[in-house]
């Protein structure tokens, strides 16, 4: 029963429905040039246009990357609008079609998106940060450090302000199927990155961060309880640290896999005012009373 219910925070959140009660302004937006399915486009919610451009929040799901769905994002779009930000969250396409390293090319096709077409909703492309939990935190880390994503769409590292992980634990993926606890879960992080050594050393963001490549600061929260999310953050950071990338790391009290995430935008969330207080020094956004 405990492995189950450790495996279910590998896959289980993502079986929570939907619970914000803000809709999208635009919904189901393909940000692939040819015609998309599902799998490649997002959602777009956004407060009220002024004449000041919104930073924008670009949200990316967890679910293994096998599972999971742009619109699982409970209270965040709210609580992001009401504070001055444009939220976005994106599906990427599943590992039953395409690998990891193919989902972050979605991931900064979405970004490419953004950066064109978002000052039309009232965003600014200048001030664009990414978040993401569990499979979506190594999925934003992975675009955050390895250029060649960006490159790919025409845009450099810096494009991105900053980014926030969600207790991720595949930053280095090698090392997490050594430590991870549950046989179960070793099999899923095999099925997902293969055998291959070189494969999972290169879908690892660890092995790509570097000095002097523009890496955006990060905030990293994990699980306070979770050894395995623990050893990947820190390691992460340290590596981040190394490099003079600017990092903030902290591990969630009280929280769990889902939780951590569920609970962003609810009152007296720690959590939530972790990440409001990384985003406030770096972004123009200005909170409602």
């Amino acid at each position: 029963m405990a492995g189950l219910r450790l495996a279910g925070g590998i896959l289980g959140v993502v079986l929570i429905a939907s619970a914000t009660g803000l809709e999208p302004v635009q919904r189901d937006v393909s940000y692939v040039e040819t015609k998309a399915a599902p799998s490649q486009s997002l959602d777009i919610y956004a407060p009220a246009k002024s004449d000041v451009l919104k930073p924008v929040m670009l949200f990316i799901h967890g679910g293994a990357w096998r599972i999971g769905d742009k619109s699982q994002v409970q209270e965040k779009p709210q609580v992001f609008v009401d504070r001055g930000y444009l939220f976005v969250s994106l599906n990427y396409r599943m590992t039953a079609e395409t690998s990891p390293r193919e989902q972050a090319a979605d991931v900064a096709r979405a970004i490419h998106w953004v950066q064109t077409h978002i000052a039309e909703y009232g965003g600014d492309p200048a001030q664009l940060f990414v978040m993401g939990h569990s499979a979506g935190a190594h999925l934003a880390a992975l675009v955050s450090t390895d250029e060649r994503f960006l490159k790919d769409v025409g845009l450099p590292l810096s494009t991105i302000q900053g980014t926030v992980l969600l207790d991720g634990a595949a930053y280095d993926v090698p090392r997490q199927i050594q430590i991870t606890p549950l046989p179960r879960m070793r099999e899923i992080y095999k099925s997902v990155f293969t055998e291959d050594p070189e494969k999972q050393r290169d879908a690892s963001p660890i092995t790509h961060v570097a000095r002097d490549k523009n890496i955006p600061p990060f905030l990293i929260l994990y699980v306070a309880t979770r050894r395995d999310g623990k050893l990947q953050s820190e390691a992460l950071a340290d590596a981040l640290r190394e490099c003079g990338v600017s990092v903030e790391v902290i591990g969630a009290e009280g929280k769990t896999h889902m939780t951590i995430n569920r609970e962003i935008g609810t009152p007296d969330d720690a959590v939530t005012e972790s990440i409001f207080a990384f985003l406030k020094s770096r972004s123009s956004a200005r909170e409602s009373p």
